[in-house]
């Protein structure tokens, strides 16, 4: 498992129904390739975010699959559509089988 891994998510607290809102979200990962040396030469081992995954009300808003190339603390920005109130959930997967999750609530105005 990753050490000192948070996740941080900024939702609006409210939207009119169908208002298009920004979502962003930040997870603090080393992402480390499985390609470095730590000083006594040992390799460290791969431990990527290899998914990341955005549900509102249980349905998928947005899905994104990740390689090792991928930088240092993953940011993504997007937006969602909000058709009522309800709650964003967040899930990111990583190479050892850690997972992270934020969530959420956002109310109708």
């Amino acid at each position: 498992m990753a050490q000192d891994v948070k996740p941080r998510v900024k939702v609006p607290k409210s939207a009119a129904a169908g208002d298009a809102v920004t979502i962003k979200t930040l997870i603090n990962h080393a992402m480390e390739s499985g390609q470095r040396k730590d000083a006594d030469g040992n390799i460290i081992p791969r431990s990527i975010i290899n998914r990341f995954t955005c549900d509102f009300n249980g349905q998928s808003v947005v899905d994104v699959k990740m390689e090792p190339a991928i930088s240092t603390n993953p940011y993504f920005e997007f937006e969602a559509t909000v058709p009522e109130a309800g709650e964003f959930k967040f899930t990111w997967y990583d190479d050892d089988g850690s997972v992270y999750e934020a969530a959420k609530k956002i109310a109708l105005k």
